[in-house]
């Protein structure tokens, strides 16, 4: 890749970031749009969950349409395209699909919802593909992790801000007192017509920027058996969006097919392990175990971080959980993505040129800093924080998993995994603040999570490398198929533990994913200590 390493772009790196913000404030805007949407259109909590299913699938649709019209032209598309060409491009895609919402809620019809979230998602997707790269390549190599870490912590604030901004314009305020608040068509309307007008004046801004002409030398590597895999996972894909009408035609309850697209993704993936090992030839990346295990940790670590806060919403208006209304949930929904931004501005001190001592200090200093500047937020549109400040005892337990993890990956995977198996385990076994704060925590383990996969995940690959990272990304998909699976659990569970909610009950999901990311941390350094891999000497970049 063509990079300048003498120059500084400043005013481009600022330019390309505030995709990132966006990114960050429509995914964590979900988590008050789908109980909106559940109480409006009297939804089941898996029929709610369907719009993760179309956001983060359209991350996936939009990478797998990348890969394969690559793979059949042996040209790198984005790379011919350019990449600020392709955050143009994705930009007015997201307009596109931004403006299609207000026929969409005016129609009444959720599918059409859907449809218009899940245009909104391939142009984000074209985005990230484009933006990640380009932010790298701004500047030297060596410096690449703090410019993405940066990048990310922007990603991180648009998430605080999402929940209670979308909140004050759908009710007016943060946290209306009134029961029975009620939200106009028109504000969502305006939500979405301000969203439009700001990614069509980004896009424009980014068409008149003098942006450095970044590309890549890379040449495409074929691996013509992965294509069968990533088509397999495509017709799991879908098997979630046609579970309903499966169930009405074949008389199987739905939340089978639910089970079975899980277990096709998984066990596929894990069928390439073997296969590629009896043979590499044609494999490509997949041919290495470290990618595939990092695979499906990326799928697992995005599936069990956006599970948590969109079934969040509906808890949080069940009885043992507080009957919040509608407009109340936003400032737990703030703290859940804030606790991610809490996360990731620690975890980023390690990329700065410090002395150990000095390290040592902001890792203490700067979790309760941003967990101050989350309570700031909310306490700017009318929350009564004082009901969040026990929420530090949390972040006290997360400086202390740092300590331990040394910022190491592996260690880092490890501890961070069987916090949150911890974290979840007494959401579980409690009710009320408790439990609440208990599974908001599980968002202070996922913060660190996406780096340190992903550098595991690609070590040792060689010039299989960036194949191997259009795979990680295209695990994103995760965020699509978990969410929808436990409001399965949560609409099935209803009286498996008497005295627990289904919904509560769904919450074993996280402890699973939790899980795997810890067996993820233990399997991959003993894959890679087979390969001669000094896994101490691995440094986790980067931020999603």
């Amino acid at each position: 890749m063509e990079q300048n390493k003498s120059k500084s772009y400043g005013t481009a790196l600022y330019t390309i970031i505030t995709v990132f913000f966006f990114w960050g404030f429509l995914a964590a805007s979900n988590g008050i749009f789908i109980p909106f949407c559940k109480s409006h259109f009297s939804l089941t909590q898996f029929e709610s969950q369907l719009i993760d299913f179309t956001f983060y699938g359209g991350y996936f649709i939009g990478s797998l349409i990348l890969y394969f019209a690559s793979q059949i032209t042996k040209v790198d598309i984005l790379n011919k395209l350019g990449y600020k060409n392709g955050i143009v491009l994705g930009l007015a895609i997201s307009a596109i699909g931004a403006l299609g919402m207000v026929p969409a809620v005016d129609s009444g019809s959720f599918g059409f919802i859907l449809f218009a979230f899940f245009i909104i998602a391939i142009g984000f997707s074209l985005q990230q593909t484009a933006a990640n790269p380009f932010v790298v390549a701004l500047g030297p190599p060596e410096t690449g992790s703090n410019r993405l870490n940066f990048a990310g912590s922007v990603n991180n604030i648009g998430a605080l801000l999402g929940p209670v901004v979308v909140s004050v314009v759908l009710f007016g305020t943060a946290t209306s007192a009134t029961a029975a608040a009620k939200v106009e068509i028109s504000s969502i309307n305006n939500l979405y017509f301000i969203l439009a007008g700001l990614f069509i004046a980004v896009a424009i801004f980014f068409w008149v920027s003098k942006l450095p002409k970044v590309t890549s030398d890379e040449k495409i590597e074929a691996s013509t058996k992965a294509n069968i895999p990533l088509l397999i996972l495509f017709v799991a894909f879908l098997m979630i969006l046609i579970a309903n009408p499966l169930s009405s035609q074949t008389g199987i309850p739905s939340q089978y097919f639910v089970y079975a697209s899980l277990a096709i993704i998984l066990g596929t993936l894990i069928s390439t392990i073997f296969a590629s090992a009896r043979d590499k030839e044609g494999w490509g990346a997949m041919q290495y175990p470290q990618l595939i295990l990092g695979m499906i940790a990326i799928f697992t670590y995005v599936g069990t971080e956006v599970t948590i806060q969109s079934n969040m919403g509906s808890l949080l208006k069940t009885p043992e959980f507080g009957s919040f209304n509608e407009s109340e949930i936003a400032p737990y929904i703030s703290l859940y993505w804030g606790s991610l931004m809490i996360g990731r501005f620690t975890g980023a001190i390690g990329a700065f040129n410090l002395s150990r001592s000095l390290k040592n200090i902001l890792t203490i200093i700067v979790p309760f800093l941003a967990f101050g500047l989350v309570l700031l937020v909310n306490y700017l549109t009318g929350v009564n924080v004082s009901n969040l400040f026990i929420y530090a005892i949390c972040v006290a337990v997360l400086v202390v998993a740092f300590f331990i993890g040394q910022q190491k990956p592996i260690r880092t995977c490890l501890t961070m995994g069987l916090l949150g198996v911890t974290f979840i385990v007494i959401g579980l076994v409690t009710v009320g603040k408790v439990a609440t704060f208990a599974f908001i925590s599980g968002g202070l383990c996922c913060s660190i999570m996406w780096p340190s996969i992903f550098a595991l995940a690609i070590t040792g690959l060689g010039k299989y490398t960036s194949q191997g990272s259009a795979f990680l990304i295209m695990m994103i998909l995760g965020g699509s198929i978990i969410p929808p699976l436990q409001g399965k659990i949560a609409d099935s569970s209803t009286n498996v533990i008497q005295g627990m909610s289904g919904l509560h009950f769904s919450y074993i999901v996280p402890v699973f994913g939790f899980a795997y990311i810890a067996f993820f941390a233990w399997k991959v350094s003993r894959e890679l200590k087979k390969q001669g891999i000094d896994i101490d000497n691995i440094e986790a970049s980067g931020g999603h």
